[in-house]
C-alpha cells in the first residue's frame, strides 16, 4: 500500500478545507437569494409546478394557514417561505 507523505497529506487537507469553505459561502449566497423572494414568486415557482393551484380567493385567511402548514412539508418550504406565500394568498381576501 502506498503511503502519502506528510506534505501531500497537509496539501490535501488544505484543499478539502478550502473547498468546504467555498461551498458553504456559496450556500449562504443562494439562501439569501431565496430569502429575498416574494410570496408571489415562491407561490408561482413551487405551488404551480406540481398542480393547478386554486384561485387566491378560494379560501379564507384561516384556511390558507392550514393549507400552508400542509403544503410546507410537501413542497419542502421553510417557515419563512410558507409565511410569505400564505400572506400573499391572504392579501386577496382583503382587496
Amino acid at each position: 500500500m502506498h503511503k502519502l507523505s506528510t506534505k501531500k497529506t497537509a496539501t490535501l487537507i488544505i484543499i478539502c478545507l478550502g473547498l468546504a469553505g467555498f461551498i458553504s459561502i456559496n450556500g449562504c449566497v443562494e439562501s439569501k437569494k431565496v430569502a429575498d423572494k416574494t410570496g408571489a414568486q415562491i407561490w408561482s415557482e413551487n405551488c404551480q409546478r406540481c398542480h393547478n393551484t386554486p384561485a387566491p380567493k378560494t379560501f379564507n385567511d384561516e384556511e390558507w394557514k392550514t393549507v400552508g402548514m400542509h403544503m410546507q412539508s410537501r413542497a419542502l418550504l421553510t417557515t419563512n417561505e410558507r409565511d410569505k406565500v400564505v400572506e400573499f394568498l391572504q392579501s386577496f381576501n382583503h382587496l
